[in-house]
């Protein structure tokens, strides 16, 4: 043959369409969408106030950050971040101890410097977006940062329009890590040096994670566990380099933040918290069992898939017919051991007990896991039986029906029920709705969390704790 007529049928091979390329860049517009529309409902729906003291204490943080005040604040500096975080009606979150005014949920370390509470972590990922002007994009940010991990990881895992499936249900609910870290350990035809960089991305977005709420060192902990059994079994052609790589990244991690925790707080375990206000015990667990389950099927639709998912994936790989069960089954235990490793530790939590909370009080401690029965839900939506249209095709629809319960779930949980006893707590401020039969009065009263004693005028109970109400 000619040897130009070899190249004009190389170039025309080249550019010959590829219907393979193409659904893949269809399911990526589709995930892109779903994220869009989850920004456009979560933009669209601002809250009326915060519904936790959490809220305020977050947002002082983030403010202190922006005006160049770091980690603790002396007296005078706390003073001055109290009296800008006030309103017009010159309410604000906080009181006054020793005449020191600070923010709710703040607390006074030894040394008399003052600092949040609150697990350090999230002001710092908050505060570049507050200094923009835009605090509420932050969320979203970090959450298109999720999905594109959960993108590769399940497209990795469920092969087409697995991508698309997982995304779809976790913005319906509304994990980087997670699934960063799931291509890493699957994508066994990449290079050594690909996979062990997108998998300290992975361990980095986990170790984030924990920086922000501390108790996420379960996932953490679950991921470490699935890649040494990984690695173990040789179930993912793991070099010993890779693996090194990925637990000196956590051990760095986890060095670090007990440094952080002795220089501020006074101790390695040492946090913000007052020793006994945050508790967990067995006695925790019934009540929540009674209680959770319905807060969590409202605030997440998608965990009846998941849970069928997980089910399935476990009778399956019993059953040596199906070649790809044992991977699943592998993967799918990892998956769920993350999912099981958060609930089961906040179904210990005492906050939870107070029947009088809202979903959106309640729930907001399960979150975490969404990430991981997305996953399990897509593996679910991508195994219908048939030709590969038609698993397209139920992607987009469980998709959309998802979409259309988490949205009926975002407006009732935010809008549909008055705003309970404890959402006094985070504006300081008795005058907001409050749900029928409690005891608080519609009234401008500064109200303390229980870190914040002084004199006590009136007494209310909310759930567990008891807060004191003071008039200025």
């Amino acid at each position: 043959m000619n040897p130009d007529s070899e190249r004009e049928l190389a170039r025309r091979s080249s550019g010959a369409y590829d219907p393979a390329k193409a659904l893949a860049a269809v399911e990526a517009m589709l995930a892109v969408v779903a994220f869009a529309v989850l920004c456009a409902v979560v933009l669209s729906t601002a809250p009326r106030r915060a519904v936790e003291p959490d809220d305020g204490a977050y947002r002082a943080s983030i403010v202190a950050m922006t005006e160049g005040d770091f980690l603790t604040l002396s007296s005078a500096q706390v003073t001055a971040l109290t009296e800008l975080l006030r309103g017009p009606d010159g309410a604000g979150p906080g009181g006054a101890v020793g005449g020191v005014q600070f923010p709710n949920q703040w607390v006074e370390l030894s040394d008399g410097r003052y600092i949040s509470e609150k697990d350090p972590g999230y002001p710092f990922l908050a505060a570049p977006f507050q200094a923009l002007g835009i605090p509420r994009k932050a969320p979203l940010f970090y959450g298109a940062l999720a999905c594109l991990g959960l993108f590769v990881g399940a497209r990795r895992w469920l092969g087409r329009f697995g991508g698309l499936a997982a995304v779809g249900l976790y913005c319906s609910s509304g994990a980087a890590g997670s699934g960063t870290l799931l291509w890493a350990v699957l994508a066994t035809e990449a290079s050594s040096r690909r996979r062990t960089w997108a998998s300290i991305a992975g361990f980095a977005a986990l170790e984030i994670a924990t920086f922000v709420r501390y108790t996420d060192i379960v996932v953490l902990g679950c991921a470490v566990v699935a890649v040494i059994v990984a690695w173990r079994l040789r179930a993912a052609s793991l070099p010993l380099r890779t693996l090194c790589w990925w637990l000196t990244s956590v051990a760095v991690f986890g060095a670090g933040v007990a440094v952080f925790d002795d220089l501020v707080y006074g101790g390695p375990l040492t946090t913000g918290y007052q020793p006994g206000e945050v508790m967990f015990g067995l006695g925790a667990i019934v009540p929540n069992l009674q209680d959770m389950p319905a807060h969590l099927m409202q605030a997440m639709p998608m965990l009846v898939l998941g849970l069928a998912a997980l089910a399935w994936i476990i009778v399956r790989g019993l059953v040596p017919a199906w070649p790809s069960a044992r991977r699943d089954l592998g993967v799918g235990l990892a998956v769920a051991a993350s999912w099981l490793a958060v609930w089961g530790l906040y179904s210990a939590y005492y906050w939870t007990n107070d029947p009088s909370e809202s979903t959106l009080q309640a729930a907001r401690f399960y979150v975490p896991a969404i990430g991981a029965i997305a996953l399990l839900g897509a593996w679910l939506v991508t195994r219908i039986p048939g030709r590969a249209w038609l698993a397209g095709v139920t992607s987009v629809a469980v998709v959309t029906a998802m979409f259309g319960l988490g949205v009926w779930s975002l407006h009732a949980m935010t809008f549909g029920v008055g705003i309970p006893e404890r959402a006094c707590v985070t504006q300081n401020l008795c005058n907001a709705l409050v749900l029928p039969q409690t005891p608080l009065p519609n009234s401008h009263v500064p109200v303390h969390s229980s870190l914040l004693l002084g004199t006590i005028p009136q007494r209310w109970k909310f759930g567990n704790e008891t807060h004191l109400a003071h008039s200025w």
